[in-house]
């Protein structure tokens, strides 16, 4: 969620009930990020959190600091991604931070997280957007796994969007669902009309995983530059030529104007599941009542008759 999961769209899964997060690697500086988690306080007196990106990056980030920055602002909730957080688990547990670490694709990653000390692992199956992990492995398989393989609390990720796949979830032995995709297409997501537009219209097949070629795969939805970087996959591009289409700034043109193909953009195959463009409130209300009449009518009798 770089560029969306701001003070507006983490405040607004906040104050429905979820959980917001907001991107620390949208801010150049920590007097940025000090600046913007401010802001959010100043919106909501419900819990929040920050995601630290430990993905190496283009620009130079002290990531000891934006971790002091995050505690000094009584931020008591942390998502690390991108690689392990063991080199940082010291600070923030002295800092009274729980740790919630993103594993994308493998039970093998959830272990270690829970090994090195994280409260919390979120398990992101191959269906989700941005990068997926090594396995393409579902999160119908995946999630189960992880809950049988780790006893810390599980997150699945990757194709939930709605109450049934809450509800799936929960069935699966998760704890909670994180939901990225499904988010862009609400009225708080800062993306401009004509992408949420594009999330509406698109469907289930209208994704794809490019960068397969250089060890990192990423799921993003299917447009010019997407399926040119495909091509240029094939013939043996080399990084750099990659990058020329793949740089994270040509992204930001497609969110704040509506260039549909100035950029990639990650975007998971549950934009199938995606009809409307709800207030966050309005979607996370539909999910908890939906998931609540599911259980009512559709699975307790089930149970009743038995």
């Amino acid at each position: 969620m770089i560029r969306l999961s701001t003070a507006e769209l983490a405040t607004a899964v906040s104050n429905a009930g979820g959980l917001g997060i907001i991107t620390s690697a949208d801010f150049a500086t920590t007097n940025e990020l000090r600046d913007e988690l401010r802001r959010a306080k100043s919106m909501t007196d419900k819990p929040l959190g920050v995601n630290i990106n430990l993905s190496p990056t283009t620009r130079p980030v002290n990531t000891e600091q934006y971790i002091d920055v995050v505690i000094d602002e009584g931020i008591r909730i942390v998502e690390t991604s991108g690689r392990s957080p063991e080199a940082y688990m010291n600070q923030l547990k002295q800092g009274g931070v729980k740790v919630i670490h993103k594993a994308p694709g493998a039970v093998r990653f959830a272990k270690t997280a829970e090994e090195i000390g994280c409260d919390a692992v979120s398990i992101i199956g191959f269906e989700c957007g941005g990068h997926p992990g090594p396995d393409d492995t579902s999160s119908l398989v995946l999630v189960r796994a992880t809950v049988e393989a780790v006893g810390i609390p599980v997150i699945a990720g990757g194709g939930f969007a709605d109450a049934e796949g809450f509800v799936a979830a929960l069935a699966l032995g998760a704890d909670g669902v994180l939901m990225g995709t499904r988010f862009m297409a609400t009225k708080e997501c800062p993306a401009h009309p004509r992408f949420k537009e594009r999330l509406i219209d698109a469907k289930e097949t209208d994704t794809v995983v490019t960068q397969r070629s250089i060890g990192a795969p990423a799921r993003s939805l299917k447009n010019e530059p997407a399926l040119k970087v495909l091509e240029m996959e094939r013939e043996g591009a080399s990084l750099d030529r990659l990058l020329t289409i793949t740089r994270g700034d040509q992204a930001e043109r497609v969110y704040s104007q509506g260039d549909l193909n100035a950029g990639l953009t990650g975007c998971g195959q549950v934009v199938g599941l995606i009809h409307d463009i709800p207030s966050v409130q309005e979607l996370i209300d539909r999910i908890i009542k939906g998931a609540e009449a599911i259980i009512e009518k559709r699975l307790y009798p089930y149970v009743a008759n038995s």
